[in-house]
């Protein structure tokens, strides 16, 4: 596929939930993760009928219509940086024009992109959301289908690089929601960053995959327990949603 050429799955022209401030965002097609709790699972085929292949003058002509109203850019999936390419071009093209360089340019990422493929892109990212669906490798296996390694690896490079912006951590209650793991990803990422920030995302059934429509939601009262749990660890820079 050409550096200038994206695949994508959606677009949605503003957000408040993908990044600070008002986003504009670019969901692009495929991911490498074959998430059991994935909220877009549309997104995770290569190729399908859906997807539609855009330039990025496209993309750029688009974000130009309404970056008065918009804080920054965020390319999420599927899984962004399996389009690297796609992403440096757009972010290089945002940074370098004089109209639209006041945005910023955040990647929403499950974390597995090699260390080369975060070198080529940071120079022109302000920002990285990871999700870290489980520190425990056996459950993050159970629910993503794939090691946890370079997702470990990813976190510890990008806050070395001061880009990541937050740690998101879907919890599905009963299965990687317990006070032990938490604590215990608590206190690994505060060893990797004693100032990260992050966001606990309560498990929801809309939209996700039938073998996790049984699955129960979490209650109220269970995030505040793990926010709970959080705090007491020691973190300080807390989102709950």
């Amino acid at each position: 596929m050409s550096p200038g050429l994206g695949l994508l799955a959606d677009v949605v022209p503003f957000s408040w939930v993908d990044g600070p401030g008002n986003r504009y965002v670019l969901f692009l097609q495929g991911c490498n993760f074959a998430c059991t709790a994935c909220h877009n699972p549309h997104t995770i085929p290569l190729a399908p009928p859906r997807a539609r292949m855009v330039t990025v003058e496209q993309v750029v002509d688009e974000v130009r219509r309404t970056h008065r109203f918009l804080s920054g850019v965020t390319v999420s999936g599927g899984e962004a940086t399996l389009q690297p390419g796609f992403m440096f071009e757009l972010f290089d093209a945002l940074k370098t024009d004089p109209q639209l360089a006041h945005l910023t340019t955040f990647i929403d990422t499950n974390g597995s992109a090699l260390r080369e493929t975060w070198d080529r892109l940071l120079p022109v990212t302000d920002g990285a959301m990871v999700d870290l669906k489980a520190f425990d490798p056996d459950v993050h296996l159970r629910l993503t289908g794939a090691a946890n390694t370079s997702v470990l690896t990813s976190i510890r490079h990008l806050a070395a690089r001061g880009k990541l912006y937050e740690v998101r951590l879907l919890l599905v209650p009963g299965i990687n929601d317990s006070a032990a793991q938490l604590r215990e990803t608590a206190d690994w990422l505060l060893s990797v960053d004693p100032l990260v920030r992050i966001k606990v995302i309560a498990f929801r059934r809309h939209g996700v995959r039938a073998s996790a429509r049984a699955w129960p939601e979490a209650t109220p009262e269970q995030r505040d327990d793990w926010c709970g749990v959080l705090r007491e660890a020691g973190v300080r820079d807390l989102v709950s949603v």
